[in-house]
């Protein structure tokens, strides 16, 4: 059985190659993660659309997407807090609307064999709202 010290020279330089790499990652408090996807299955959707924030995930369903989303205003802290959760089951091709606006509608798609949830939304609103995987 082979035992390591982190005077051992291989995992010293692991433990600080790891230290200095977390030390290098910005912390954006104030800019929401985001995820568009296409996701596989337990994996999460994170956007924000029109002063709406969503986190979705799905698991395949006798080849469906049963999926859950939570949609919340992202708004003050101090602000009284309310959310809406949505349960149900899409079929590959479907779509689920979770912001009723017309000018701030996305949708989530189930894909092909249920192998992939993604956000669909015009390419204006994806630009603005979310900046992209994090």
């Amino acid at each position: 059985m082979a035992r390591y010290s982190l005077f051992q020279p291989a995992a010293f330089v692991l433990a600080a190659s790891v230290m200095l790499g977390a030390a290098g990652i910005p912390a954006h408090a104030d800019k929401p993660l985001s995820n568009l996807g296409p996701v596989g299955p337990g994996e999460p959707i994170l956007a924000t659309v029109g002063g709406q924030r969503i986190v979705a995930f799905y698991t395949p369903e006798r080849g469906s997407c049963a999926v859950n989303a939570v949609v919340w205003k992202d708004a003050s802290p101090d602000a009284p807090y309310a959310s809406t959760r949505v349960r149900l089951s899409l079929k590959p091709g479907q779509t689920l609307e979770l912001d009723g606006s017309q000018r701030q509608a996305m949708s989530l798609l189930c894909g092909s064999d249920a192998a992939t949830l993604a956000v669909v939304a015009p390419a204006e609103l994806l630009l603005t709202s979310a900046a992209g995987r994090n």
